[in-house]
């Protein structure tokens, strides 16, 4: 079996080499999502990296499309384009820009980056699988500051009304936005009951817990007629002891000691 803790350390050592070489990007939201984004690339989803644009593959979309890091860190990992790519992350004639590019990078399933609006994508994913009688599932990432935006209630309305039980979202409910936390700026509570009068199966974990995701995923893949939100507890800048649970590593990259440090707290150096 894959040491999949060890993956999700080694995206964490990923996104701090990217953003401190770019110099910018947004490595708290980013590191909260990489046992999330392993679970997903190197287990559940049906994918083939030789062939990023197989019909038949299961779907991923970032809702959160400034989390790049992580999925740019999952995409080379798995083997969708060279590591070394990786050092070019946010440079000007690079693939890998600060969001997601459907239609430059390898493996990436849609463009995001206007907040709210990815759900409603995975909803049109899941619903032409639906039409087409195609069996591939539909994972979406969303934030959970994303949530205050009105189209996530209208793509959720929606993903219930269509029965999408092809639909999997995970929240990445790390309590904290750009602004500060989620209850401060607009509180997004009871999240769970809010999911589940919109006609959705919600499931609450440790979104740091390979074990309870495994077992989350398998509990989505078994409801039937609703679409499954799988709301991930994590902790904002996990695995960096001075970036977690702090809202000023939303989007500041980390200087040369702060990334030595960073570093040598994941194992290993620079």
């Amino acid at each position: 079996m894959k040491d999949f803790k060890q993956i999700a350390n080694t995206l964490r050592k990923d996104i701090i080499k990217m953003t401190h070489g770019a110099k910018s990007g947004h490595p708290g939201g980013s590191l909260s999502a990489c046992e999330i984004l392993t679970a997903l690339y190197f287990k559940e989803m049906r994918i083939d990296p030789n062939n990023p644009k197989w019909e038949e593959r299961d779907r991923f979309v970032l809702s959160k499309g400034h989390a790049t890091p992580v999925l740019y860190a999952a995409l080379s990992e798995r083997g969708f384009f060279s590591k070394e790519e990786l050092t070019r992350f946010r440079k000007i004639d690079s693939i890998l820009q600060g969001h997601p590019d459907m239609k430059g990078i390898p493996g990436v399933d849609m463009s995001t980056g206007s907040l709210g609006q990815g759900l409603a994508v995975a909803n049109g994913m899941a619903l032409s699988a639906k039409l087409d009688n195609k069996d591939y599932r539909v994972y979406a990432l969303i934030g959970d500051g994303e949530i205050q935006e009105g189209i996530i209630w209208e793509a959720a309305m929606l993903a219930a009304h269509y029965k999408l039980d092809n639909l999997t979202v995970f929240m990445d409910h790390n309590g904290l936005q750009i602004d500060g936390h989620n209850e401060d700026v607009m509180n997004v509570e009871p999240v769970n009951k809010k999911f589940e009068a919109f006609g959705w199966n919600v499931l609450v974990i440790d979104g740091h817990d390979f074990e309870q995701i495994f077992d989350a995923l398998e509990k989505s893949k078994s409801t039937k007629d609703k679409p499954t939100l799988i709301i991930a507890k994590t902790v904002k800048g996990k695995g960096v002891s001075f970036m977690e649970n702090q809202a000023n590593w939303h989007g500041t990259a980390p200087n040369a000691e702060q990334a030595q440090k960073a570093f040598a707290e994941l194992g290993g150096e620079m």
